[in-house]
């Protein structure tokens, strides 16, 4: 079993850029899933806006970052970041998920997406957001 934790950066219209400027700065490889590649559409204007971006370098670098959609209520440097959590398995993550909701705000209770066999979001009893998904490639767009 394999966990990586990965500071999660929340954008409103920006993440594409701001990944982009990663990537040339750190190097490494660029990958983004709009809202359209991922079939989740909920504001026409927003389809072409990550809902998933990565930048992953061969030297440990690595962000994951996203625009927030218009829906989601979201200020600038405010709720800027989630740390995301990885894992192999649905159980792995399962097991995480029980032991950090205890005193938790679910956000989005943890169950299965398209685009990841689970995925939940929690506000943690400390104020911190936290993201766990099951992890599966991506194809960049």
């Amino acid at each position: 079993m394999t966990v990586s934790v990965t500071n999660h950066l929340n954008f409103r219209g920006d993440a594409r850029a701001a990944l982009e400027f990663y990537q040339s700065v750190f190097g490494g490889d660029l990958t983004i899933v709009t809202y359209k590649d991922a079939h989740n559409v909920q504001a026409p204007s927003e389809a072409d806006q990550v809902m998933w971006g990565q930048v992953a370098a061969k030297n440990g670098f690595r962000v994951m970052a996203y625009d927030v959609p218009s829906r989601t209520p979201w200020e600038r440097g405010e709720n800027a970041f989630f740390v995301s959590v990885r894992g192999d398995s649905a159980a792995e993550i399962s097991a995480l998920w029980e032991q950090l909701s205890a005193g938790a705000t679910i956000v989005q209770p943890l169950s299965p997406s398209g685009w990841t066999p689970l995925y939940g979001m929690l506000k943690d009893r400390f104020g911190v957001t936290w993201v766990l998904d099951v992890a599966t490639e991506y194809k960049a767009s």
